[in-house]
């Protein structure tokens, strides 16, 4: 099945759950309305009749009104689920028609200074990370831009594009983890919370007396405010038993207070996280990559989510203190928030273990099914084989991820050893450009452990490093052309340290006089020869072509060029061999009004 006929699928059946569960929404509005109807008939009707019956008939409508709440809040849940997974399932599909802008486009990851994510539009609207992106918490987020923005050795790829291809077969369990995480986006703040509160020293804890008192303050209150309501005990033992139990409420509220102003906020976040989590240990795997991945969510032999649960409903019940009806009495006669704090701390020390890996998996969890998504949507891509040796690249069909179907026109390259420099002359508007960002998003992606853009693809793992598209600084004070030479500055650092890297240049030292341009353009890929540097390089100035003649086993010529037919231009946008000979800008000069 297709990708579009699978998501239109999908939404019709998830269309027709939706309608029963939303008939089941209103049977339950009816059946909890009735309960309560039926409640106050019995009071009215069999009060004086028989007041033992009418209790335990009161008792018995109140226990379905209580299941009935609860199967009510569940079915919501359901609903809501189901609306996320809507949405997802219409947003594939409008990808799939190249409309990407509801994905988030990672531009708060752009770093300040990087080899090549700039050029390579890796951040921003209609951008690599935008395509891919399909993650809904933070960490997932920053994962998938710090695998596009630094390479990965070869086990990591291997390992990755495994888990990968498992999962793009894995479409239900994608999905959920997907509409789970978007019922609330789980932000960074929520783990360094929770690890600023496991550094803190326990407050009762480390008093042995409270783990008694926890048990004997309720144990002699219920008893005083039972006697007291059955008028066993009098006014004179009743006030003071209050009195000294809401004293010590008060001193023990004094601590809770602003733990838990600490703790409260991270309910919903802690219970997205338990959810992702359980929809993670619930999924069986056949990657060892993704099994060793969920076998870290387990610490103390018990699963993350249930200690992720158990910390959550602690947090729930110390929220009845904001309910004024409900604390008085609960404190007064239980304790409750003594219960609760206590439990707090008896699970920060049964839980001592890293709870950043909770983090971390569910981050490449949604990283790995964002690559996921996309290699199913694209099922002509093909995830690239590792070589071994520096250097090799060779690509067949060769495209640009960001560029419609309808639209790309495909390409090669094949280079095979380090010291090969792919020279790209022609015409403007031709292709080059796109070609070279064509590889190199394409090498990123490989570098991930993503699918690329290509029937075939092969290439060593190495270090993309690009000059492209280059801006001047005004805050530094720094023109077009000493911010290229800062970049250039550092490409030739890398290339004499013996960094094995790959380098993209397009029309380089473009801000100084032609003739400097080309000497300097002429030492640099003298330079890059010298140091066995695998490198493409796009230019108008066919003069480098030359080099050819001096370097017949370095320097391979390419060209894009135009077709003129009278005065109108046709590009097919193929890479050719040889030198281009056929330039347009005195044509494209003309079409604009310029005397030529």
């Amino acid at each position: 099945m297709n990708a579009t006929k699978f998501y239109s699928n999908t939404i019709e059946k998830i269309n027709t759950d939706l309608k029963k569960l939303q008939s089941k929404k209103s049977v339950f509005g009816v059946l909890r309305l009735g309960s309560i109807i039926g409640i106050i008939t019995a009071f009215y009707f069999l009060w004086s009749i028989s007041k033992s019956i009418t209790i335990v008939l009161v008792i018995l409508i109140v226990i379905v009104f209580v299941k009935l709440i609860h199967a009510d809040l569940a079915n919501k849940a359901a609903i809501k689920h189901l609306k996320h997974l809507l949405g997802i399932n219409k947003n594939e599909l409008l990808a799939l028609s190249g409309y990407k802008v509801m994905f988030n486009n990672g531009e708060i990851h752009t770093p300040y200074i990087h080899e090549y994510a700039n050029d390579m539009d890796i951040f921003g609207n209609a951008s690599l990370f935008q395509f891919f992106n399909r993650t809904t918490s933070a960490f997932g987020s920053e994962k998938l831009a710090n695998w596009l923005l630094y390479p990965s050795n070869k086990n990591t790829i291997l390992q990755r594009q495994e888990a990968v291809k498992e999962l793009s077969e894995k479409k239900d369990f994608c999905q959920n983890l997907q509409a789970i995480g978007k019922d609330t986006s789980i932000q960074k703040s929520t783990l360094e919370q929770l690890q600023k509160w496991l550094k803190q020293p326990t407050i009762l804890a480390q008093f042995k007396h409270w783990k008694w008192l926890r048990y004997l303050l309720p144990a002699i209150m219920i008893p005083v405010c039972i006697l007291y309501v059955l008028d066993i005990v009098n006014d004179n033992l009743f006030y003071p038993a209050l009195f000294i139990s809401a004293v010590i409420a008060f001193q023990i509220n004094k601590i809770v207070a602003p733990l838990h102003n600490q703790l409260s906020a991270l309910v919903n976040d802690l219970q997205i996280l338990s959810q992702s989590i359980l929809c993670i240990e619930k999924e069986d795997f056949k990657s060892p990559f993704l099994n060793e991945l969920k076998q870290n969510l387990k610490a103390n032999n018990k699963n993350s989510s249930t200690q992720i649960n158990a910390l959550k409903k602690v947090l729930d019940r110390l929220d009845l203190r904001y309910n004024i009806v409900l604390t008085i009495p609960l404190n007064l006669i239980l304790h409750w928030n003594l219960q609760q704090i206590l439990d707090l701390e008896k699970w920060k020390e049964n839980n001592n273990a890293d709870i950043a890996k909770w983090f971390d998996v569910l981050a490449e969890f949604e990283t790995l099914q964002s690559f996921a998504t996309v290699s199913f949507n694209n099922p002509d891509w093909c995830f690239p084989t590792i070589a071994d040796t520096y250097f090799e690249i060779n690509a067949i069909n060769l495209g640009h991820p960001l560029i419609a179907k309808e639209n790309s026109v495909t390409n090669l390259i094949n280079i095979t050893n380090a010291s090969s420099i792919m020279l790209i002359t022609g015409s403007n508007m031709a292709g080059k450009s796109t070609y070279l960002r064509s590889v190199g998003v394409n090498a990123i992606l490989c570098m991930a452990g993503a699918p690329v853009c290509a029937s075939n693809f092969t290439m060593s793992p190495i270090q993309i490093l690009s000059s492209m598209r280059v801006a001047d600084n005004l805050a530094e004070n720094t023109s077009t052309f000493y911010a290229e030479l800062k970049k250039l500055k550092t490409i030739i650092e890398k290339i004499n340290n013996g960094e094995k890297v790959f380098v993209l240049l397009d029309e380089i030292l473009r801000g100084t006089n032609s003739l400097d341009r080309h000497t300097g353009t002429d030492a640099l890929i003298r330079q890059l020869i010298k140091q066995k540097t695998a490198a493409i390089l796009a230019t108008h100035d066919v003069e480098l072509a030359k080099i050819e003649t001096e370097y017949p086993s370095n320097i391979f010529n390419h060209h894009f060029d135009a077709q003129i037919n009278g005065e109108e231009l046709y590009f097919d946008y193929k890479l050719k061999n040889g030198v281009c000979t056929n330039m347009n800008a005195s044509l494209l000069m003309k079409k604009i009004g310029l005397g030529i």
